[in-house]
């Protein structure tokens, strides 16, 4: 556990933290390596006889190491690596470890050796970060020296790395390449600066070119650590608003070696899955082909498919998504409704939409059904056609209708079709024209009149199956029935829904974010449910539960997740800020926002 790092805030791989030594930096940071107030400092090199550093309990001092180039072969870099030894008369410690090795010694701060090469290759970088990640501590910190300028610097922090320097924006500008964070230009074809800051503002490139080697390299090098620090500002807020993967998006564009690195990382869905809070408070655009593999995306789709089960109706209508969500409050969906009148508690109602793939009706306020956005052109791709198709016959594989009504249009329509020919299924269509035309509705009302019903749901059973329905998607399947049972109501309008059972409240559906928030009644409901729970030591946590006090988290949660905790003597229900697995490993910060608590009796 670090005793020097506090994480404040988690976003996927990403994080912004506290790096507290002689003074506190924030992180991600960009360190000055030469500077004397710098927080690392290196014991030297093994390939020659160096002094060893002076003791220092204000520094984080780098274990003596032997440098490699990146394609040494594994068992060079084994046989070199076992030669270094720790420093231990040192208080905080880094070791510089090489891109390709499996093996890691602990330390506070890993340093990325041969980073530099490791530009332009998409796959070596993401795999060995992620190797690292994978194989140390969570609040260890990770430095990628001479690798980070303004266009990178957003996917090295996206990735992981905490730590970058100003070297390889140094040595470009000694090259005469002047930098942004949309890509590199040579000075000589530049015929005006981009850029207002107070270099760019005295100067143009013509009036660069005519000055001395080292006074033009001095002041590009001024230019480019400020477009360096500058963007890690950018990066920061990013990361605070919830936005930084769109920005990833838009910014990996400037190279082929950034757009494949973000899909490689999306590729390694469980080590960002981990790391994903459950929801977040900004809106999620869903802007290119990317946003499909995006970790809320998949987790959605895999939970409506493993945690959810349909009411036992015997009708399905499957209906195209709106531009306004929830999907229930908008003009269509109204129209929809409408027309299936008083025949509505007798089907099942499921959406169909890019990205989301198929959202059940009792989900639609879930985080991210109700939150996301993306471009509407009328034209789907092959990608997102694949997706969706794939989300439907997977949930018509696992859930069986005697009818199936697809009041969908266009390439709706075309999914639909494809997946009832996969499936050897009858559906029945009613929108000939567009889905809100009065033809439409018509034959969809028709439709499901002449149709013969023996199941229905009136509306106070289809608002117990929304609350069950979340409790499962949270907490997995079985948590709904243990929390919502046959002498349960739902009290307050939609979506403001809070679940009794006599005088007793259970929880509360939270609109924001369509979760469910437990009081300690429902938490305690929920003991005996093995998952989602936090064990603390024996004392009596008010507000807040440190990291330290954390004996043992289920490494299901995620950051955001309703959590229930359990000491000796203690019981209580919160919201985890981070990640079940992370809790048991961090040193520093709060680990779970508790709302409610109580005393219990000891166990015996």
């Amino acid at each position: 556990m670090s005793k020097i790092f506090e994480i404040t805030h988690r976003d996927s791989a990403t994080r912004i933290g506290k790096l507290v030594l002689e003074k506190e930096l924030s992180t991600p940071a960009i360190i000055k390596i030469h500077e004397k107030d710098c927080p690392i400092t290196d014991s030297g090199s093994l390939w020659k006889r160096t002094a060893p550093p002076e003791p220092d309990t204000k520094k984080i001092v780098l274990h003596p190491h032997k440098s490699l180039p990146l394609y040494t072969r594994e068992e060079i870099i084994k046989e070199l690596q076992g030669e270094v030894k720790p420093a231990s008369n040192f208080a905080h410690t880094g070791a510089v470890i090489h891109p390709f090795t499996s093996e890691y010694a602990v330390s506070d701060l890993y340093v990325l050796g041969a980073a530099k090469q490791l530009e332009n290759r998409a796959r070596e970088l993401v795999e060995s970060i992620i190797r690292l990640k994978e194989n140390t501590r969570a609040d260890s910190l990770l430095y990628a020296p001479a690798l980070a300028t303004p266009e990178n610097l957003s996917m090295l922090v996206y990735l992981g790395v905490d730590i970058v320097d100003e070297t390889l924006a140094i040595i470009k500008a000694y090259q005469d390449i002047y930098l942004t964070n949309s890509g590199e230009h040579h000075l000589d074809r530049l015929h005006e600066f981009p850029c207002a800051c107070s270099v760019c503002l005295a100067n143009t490139p013509a009036e660069l070119l005519k000055k001395s080697k080292k006074e033009r390299a001095e002041l590009l090098s001024q230019h480019n650590s400020l477009k360096l620090a500058e963007e890690l500002r950018a990066v920061r807020e990013h990361i605070r608003s919830g936005h930084l993967r769109e920005y990833i998006e838009r910014q990996c564009r400037s190279r082929p070696w950034l757009t494949a690195a973000l899909r490689l990382v999306d590729a390694q869905y469980e080590f960002l899955e981990k790391r994903s809070p459950i929801f977040r408070a900004s809106t999620l655009y869903a802007n290119t082909s990317e946003s499909l593999n995006r970790v809320e995306i998949r987790r959605f789709a895999e939970r409506v498919i493993e945690r959810y089960t349909a009411p036992e109706l015997e009708t399905l209508v499957l209906l195209p998504c709106s531009a306004k969500k929830p999907y229930s409050i908008s003009l269509s969906h109204q129209k929809f409704i409408n027309a299936l009148g008083k025949y509505r508690k007798f089907v099942h109602e499921v959406i169909i939409t890019s990205p989301m793939g198929v959202v059940p009706r009792e989900l639609e306020l879930l985080y991210p059904a109700a939150h996301y956005d993306t471009p509407v052109t009328g034209h789907w791709d092959l990608e997102e056609r694949a997706w969706v198709g794939g989300c439907l016959r997977l949930y018509l594989e696992k859930n069986k209708y005697k009818n199936i009504i697809a009041h969908v249009h266009g390439a709706y329509r075309e999914i639909c079709e494809s997946v009832e020919s996969e499936l050897g299924l009858e559906f029945i269509y009613t929108a000939d024209e567009g889905v809100t035309s009065n033809t439409s509705l018509d034959k969809l009302r028709d439709t499901v009149s002449g149709l013969e019903h023996t199941k229905k749901r009136t509306s106070e059973p289809a608002n117990l199956d929304i609350m069950r329905s979340t409790v499962d998607y949270q907490f997995g399947r079985g948590a709904g029935n243990m929390l919502v049972t046959d002498g349960a109501n739902v009290l307050a309008p939609y979506p403001k829904f809070q679940l009794f059972e006599g005088k007793q409240q259970l929880a509360t559906l939270i609109p924001q974010y369509g979760t469910v928030a437990l009081t300690v009644e429902g938490g305690m409901r929920l003991r005996g449910y093995p998952f989602y729970k936090v064990r603390i030591g024996d004392f009596t946590p008010h507000s807040s539960i440190l990291a330290p006090g954390v004996l043992d988290a289920d490494p299901q949660i995620r950051p955001n997740d309703e959590v229930i905790v359990e000491g000796e003597t203690f019981f209580g229900v919160g919201r985890a800020l981070v990640s079940g697995w992370e809790m048991k490993e961090c040193g520093k910060g709060v680990a779970v926002e508790l709302r409610h608590s109580k005393k219990i009796e000891a166990k015996h």
